[in-house]
């Protein structure tokens, strides 16, 4: 990783954490969040992972009048940073514990590089 590049990963890693504070005390089953990205093709390539306890929490938030809470919270830490992408919804996806137990029995790494199994919403 260049120099650059992990000064930027520095960067989200902070402006998501910050995100993920204010999600735990906001939004009832979520757990934690994470990103991916290439950063050759930085900031199309930004992928964020919004991941909930089970799929009963996730299936609630996003059928509450609070579904978009996530977004805006992201997008707030975004702007911060001068950080702009086309359309957020594009980059951020939603997972939960249970699939991860069910499907790669626990193991985050693994389903983290089949970027494709997640959902955008």
């Amino acid at each position: 990783m260049r120099k650059t590049d992990k000064k930027l990963d520095n960067a989200l890693r902070l402006l998501l954490t910050e995100v993920c504070e204010q999600a735990l005390k906001d939004i009832h089953g979520f757990e934690w969040l994470t990103h991916l990205v290439n950063y050759d093709n930085y900031p199309n390539s930004l992928k964020i992972i919004c991941v909930f306890d089970d799929n009963e929490s996730l299936d609630n938030y996003l059928q509450s009048d609070k579904h978009d809470r996530l977004l805006l919270l992201i997008e707030s830490e975004l702007k911060k940073r001068n950080i702009k992408l086309k359309r957020l919804a594009d980059h951020v996806s939603y997972d939960t514990e249970e699939n991860c137990t069910l499907q790669h029995n626990g193991h985050w790494a693994s389903r983290l590089n089949e970027p494709s199994r997640f959902t955008s919403h």
